[in-house]
């Protein structure tokens, strides 16, 4: 193995690498914290290639095998060619094998037979490794480590049914008689080793000293200006982060550089594929081929054809969704630009760390969206480069995600008192409540899983519920992808803008009953933004602390939300030209929130009159949520919020900030842990806005289902400033 790796150019590995070795070959389960490019591959495949290669050697072959997790398919169609490649000097002793939902049938049995080096994801471990354990029975009972690529990508909903699919594997190998070592490789993050030892449920060694070398990187904050043009009630409003990424993708590809532009949503990836496409066109018809769009949602071939041109030179551009972000060594990129921050500190870095993966220099572009949190942040760029990165949230004990794994496991083997630790401390108090809905059934010692479904389908790992929605084409029936369930009502309602390969689709019908939606090919001048209200109603208060005359509350909620309209803007600017209603159904929610009161002595004091206070509220909630990604690992997206002049809860004008995931997600907890920081970095970012009244930037939210109206900014400054001078000594020494 020393001999292949040296073969790689690699004479001696850095001193992180080699720590991280020591402590797997001694079966201590590990979490490398290091930079982009520091190696973090090299550091779990030298020992885990190396146990893989002395188990070849018994009569089996297969003395050993490894596991390999990743989030994304790309990412593991990466890993296994890095593999293959470090690998080609032992012949045949490492068998290394993609399984996942693209892998062609014929291949599957192979795998499960022959293959000592298994990559995959969560999403197939979930469904189809686990439920089908006794043929895996030989690579399981050899299994000695299972490595976990990307880590930090674990949390929330997505990662706390992700810890339960690892309790269910360590239990499975139990039952073969094995034992794995946990690897894990994560982007820099806080507290590394305590989200590793939450995600795997067992102590963890976190090595975080980086000792590779590193290129220098330039770091540009780029606000795009204010336009002449006003959106809802009178506001300016900026040039998009949309086509200032276009501009400059097209201004790099026009000059040679290698670039990928990163970007939030799978319809902006499209979007500024196809404007840098057309101005590319204008200069050189030769160029436009060279920058493409890359997201999920694409069939697999299309993926691979596009990775395959980005490794190659072929693409000089590529716009690009967070599926491309983690861990792909594409090597000699000169520029990474980001169309918007990314959600956390450790998305940002793992996104600009694309670049400069040689060792050369490179150029970072964060481009601000306007939005509260992105226009903070180019004001405030300690908060990016001086503060520490944020911890990774996630609940293994919400029992809408422990209730299906708890089933899956008994399905998988028959689930037994000595078990139930193993699943977390709520375990006890559920079963008995699957018992009683008929789910499980106790006979004798176990409990069994008694239906004749699977039970893996219970629930979707990914948070998503439902089956994800299919876009046809209605004139010649051809699939051109799939949209998430729970995102459907905003994304492929009728009259939504579809973006597909550089080509936009009108949906003409959506079928919830069939999960269809039917879209026809189009060329409108504008996309369109779905607009929603939303009611709540707190369940039960879990944790509440006095906060001056006020109080600070955590606890459960039921929260009903409604899809109602939806904006047409124009591309280019983002200037509103109509709104249209929608007759779609309600959803409910239960879930868990954030609250905070304030009382009539308090409204005084911040000079904030009844006129005003609807506005205030209203303001100080939208600009909350969009912050709140800056202190917990959540998108504003995952997040939803209501604020209440007087609500019937609590007899006081409220203020609700709740976690969009049934059962909560742990985001409205680490909001309350963190309330003095969250709250006073939200009315720092409404005051340093440059705005006269409130704009998208600072108070204005893209998904209000009352039109951004009523809403008061300077009302909501002197209320934020009332309400924290208040703040408790606990919540200010825990902020």
């Amino acid at each position: 193995m020393i001999e292949a790796i040296s073969a790689a150019g690699i004479g001696r590995p850095w001193a992180h690498q080699a720590r991280t070795a020591e402590h797997a070959l001694r079966g201590e389960s590990v979490v490398v914290a290091t930079g982009t490019a520091s190696g973090k591959s090299l550091s779990y495949l030298a020992p885990v290639l190396s146990t893989l290669l002395d188990g070849s050697e018994e009569p089996s072959g297969r003395g050993a095998t490894a596991l390999y997790l990743s989030p994304t398919k790309a990412l593991a169609a990466d890993q296994r060619r890095a593999v293959a490649d470090l690998t080609a000097p032992l012949g045949t002793a490492i068998r290394a094998a993609v399984y996942d939902g693209d892998t062609p049938v014929e291949e599957r049995e192979w795998v499960r037979q022959y293959a000592n080096y298994v990559l995959t994801n969560p999403d197939m471990l979930h469904r189809g490794i686990l439920p089908g354990h006794p043929r895996w029975s030989s690579f399981l009972r050899a299994l000695r480590y299972v490595v976990i690529d990307e880590c930090h990508t674990y949390r929330g909903v997505f990662g706390s049914h992700v810890a339960q699919v690892l309790r269910r594997l360590r239990r499975v190998c139990a039952r073969y008689g094995s034992s794995p070592v946990f690897l894990l490789a994560s982007a820099t993050a806080a507290d590394p080793a305590v989200a590793a030892s939450r995600l795997t449920g067992l102590p963890v060694v976190e090595i975080t000293e980086d000792s590779s070398p590193r290129g220098e990187v330039v770091f540009a904050l780029w606000e795009p200006p204010l336009t002449e043009l006003h959106g809802e009630q009178g506001a300016p409003v900026r040039r998009t982060a949309t086509a200032e990424t276009a501009d400059l993708l097209t201004d790099l590809a026009v000059q040679g550089v290698r670039t990928v532009a990163f970007v939030r949503s799978r319809r902006g990836a499209e979007l500024i594929a196809l404007i840098a496409q057309e101005r590319l066109a204008e200069v050189d018809r030769s160029l436009p081929d060279r920058v493409a769009a890359y997201r999920g949602g694409y069939l697999p071939e299309e993926r691979r054809a596009l990775e395959r041109a980005l490794h190659s030179g072929e693409l000089l551009g590529l716009a690009a969704t967070t599926a491309l972000e983690l861990g792909m060594d594409v090597a000699g990129l000169d520029a990474v630009v980001l169309a918007g921050y990314p959600g956390t500190r450790a998305s940002l870095w793992q996104q600009a760390g694309r670049a400069g993966r040689s060792g050369q220099g490179a150029l970072a572009i964060l481009v601000a969206r306007d939005d509260p949190l992105d226009t903070y942040l180019v004001h405030h760029p300690d908060a990016l480069f001086r503060q520490p990165v944020e911890s990774t949230v996630l609940d293994p004990d919400n029992p809408y995600v422990l209730a299906p794994h708890l089933c899956a496991a008994a399905a998988e083997l028959p689930l037994t008192p000595a078990d139930l630790e193993l699943f977390g401390p709520a375990t006890e108090e559920l079963v008995p409540q699957l018992e009683q809905r008929k789910l499980l059934r106790r006979r004798a010692t176990a409990w069994h899983w008694t239906r004749r479904e699977r039970a893996a389908d219970l629930t979707d790992i990914r948070g998503e519920g439902g089956s994800p929605v299919q876009v046809v084409e209605a004139a010649t029936g051809r699939l051109l992808g799939t949209v998430d369930s729970s995102a459907a009502h905003s994304t492929v309602h009728e009259g939504a803008v579809h973006l597909h390969q550089g080509r936009s689709y009108l949906v003409k019908q959506l079928d919830l009953d069939d999960s269809v939606a039917l879209v026809e090919e189009a060329s409108p001048p504008y996309s369109t933004t779905a607009r929603d209200t939303t009611a709540i109603s707190i369940l039960e208060t879990t944790t509440e602390i006095p906060w001056g005359d006020a109080r600070l509350c955590f606890g459960s909620v039921e929260v009903t939300n409604q899809v109602v309209s939806f904006l047409r803007r124009k591309l280019i600017t983002g200037e509103v030209l109509g709104e249209s209603k929608l007759d779609l159904p309600p959803r409910t929610l239960r879930t868990r929130a954030v609250w905070w009161t304030v009382t009539e002595d308090q409204l005084e004091d911040a000079r904030v009159h009844p006129q005003a206070l609807g506005g205030a509220l209203h303001a100080a909630e939208h600009a909350s949520i969009g912050i709140l990604p800056l202190f917990a690992t959540c998108d504003r997206w995952d997040i939803g919020g209501v604020s209440v002049p007087l609500h019937p809860d609590t007899l006081l004008p409220t203020v609700f900030v709740y976690d969009g995931h049934p059962g909560g997600a742990g985001f409205a907890e680490r909001a309350f842990h963190t309330a003095a920081r969250w709250l006073t970095a939200t009315r720092e970012a409404i005051a340093a806005c440059e705005c006269e009244a409130g704009c998208p930037s600072c108070i204005q939210s893209p998904k209000c289902g009352n039109g951004n109206d009523p809403l008061d900014k300077r009302a909501a400054i002197r209320l934020l400033t009332t309400l924290l001078a208040g703040a408790p000594e606990q919540i200010a020494a825990a902020g």
